[in-house]
């Protein structure tokens, strides 16, 4: 079986690509990550050699080598995104680009080939934010940055191309993930690296903003889930089941690094900054059998652990931020 994999050369799509990669059953799939290589790309990510892995870069708006790719594939799990909020907020255009025409292409490329299952990566983003409570799939969307937006817009063009031609689009939203490989402008290695360099850590406001912290492995092992047991037509939400304020976390990176409260710059809130994301995943439970693997302290220490490990890997990063 051949799987096409975009965005792979990110944080959670490598991750995805490397277990895959681990599995040498009878069943396991050939490989191609399509990945422009952009500046959360990197080629560190994945393994230098592998005989059922492929390395093609290219852009998911490329509709020629798009379709080329799909025709010789049997399935796709599209990661590929521009996904930091700071950034959408400073222009949208690259994240109406990339997350949604993006999309479209590798839809209509799947549709004329017939492939699927489709599986789309979303975020909980594109629900908005939530006081109290967790949102099932079935809760209206109702994004507040430029970034949710184009992801809520990818999301339901994907889920259109199953409702009107019957393609076999499965989407997942997952919440904050972290661990190793994540590129430092997301909030846990950012804090991590500069408080291994000595330098201070900026704290948004008042820092009582709460997500909930998924491990990525758990991520990509819902991801493989659905793709394998899903059904089409649905979404899944993918949950850690750690809800922290930033302010909590902080804490806890501060407490990992041996460092203090000093370090920490309070800085002004991001613009339409959403006070609270929580994913109810009963569904994929259920459904799936999806549970977290990773207890929260010990894979947040490993992570910690990992950068310290592993300067090698981003210091180059945050030069080209």
């Amino acid at each position: 079986m051949n799987l096409l994999v975009t965005g792979a050369a990110g944080f959670i799509g490598s991750t995805y690509v490397r277990m895959l990669l681990a599995d040498d059953g009878p069943n396991a799939p050939y490989i191609t990550v399509l990945d422009k290589l952009t500046y959360a790309g990197t080629l560190d990510n994945l393994p230098p050699e592998h005989p059922r892995l492929r390395f093609v870069q290219g852009d998911i708006c490329d509709a020629p080598l798009v379709d080329k790719l799909v025709s010789e594939s049997d399935q796709v799990v599209h990661f590929a995104a521009e996904s930091h909020v700071d950034r959408s907020i400073d222009g949208a255009a690259d994240f109406v680009r990339t997350n949604v025409l993006g999309t479209q292409t590798l839809l209509d490329a799947a549709l004329r080939h017939g492939v699927g299952p489709f599986v789309h990566i979303s975020t909980d983003e594109v629900y908005g934010s939530i006081e109290s409570g967790s949102w099932p799939e079935t809760h209206p969307l109702s994004p507040n940055s430029p970034y949710s937006a184009s992801k809520a817009s990818s999301d339901l063009l994907a889920l259109a191309y199953h409702r009107t031609h019957g393609l076999d689009v499965r989407v997942t939203r997952c919440s904050n993930n972290y661990g190793p490989h994540q590129f430092p402008e997301k909030v846990v290695p950012l804090f991590v690296t500069n408080l291994l360099d000595g330098r201070k850590v900026p704290l948004y406001g008042e820092g009582l903003n709460v997500r909930d912290w998924l491990h990525v492995e758990d991520h990509c092992h819902g991801v493989e889930l659905v793709r394998t047991e899903g059904r089409a037509g649905e979404v899944y939400n993918i949950g850690g089941g750690t809800e922290l304020t930033n302010k909590e976390l902080t804490g806890l990176l501060l407490e990992a690094c041996g460092a203090d409260w000093e370090m920490v710059e309070h800085v002004t809130d991001r613009k339409g900054h959403d006070l609270r994301y929580s994913v109810d995943w009963t569904k994929a439970r259920t459904e799936l059998g999806y549970r977290p693997r990773h207890d929260f302290t010990e894979g947040l220490a490993a992570t910690v652990d990992w950068y310290r490990a592993n300067r090698a890997w981003w210091e180059p990063l945050k030069e080209r931020r």
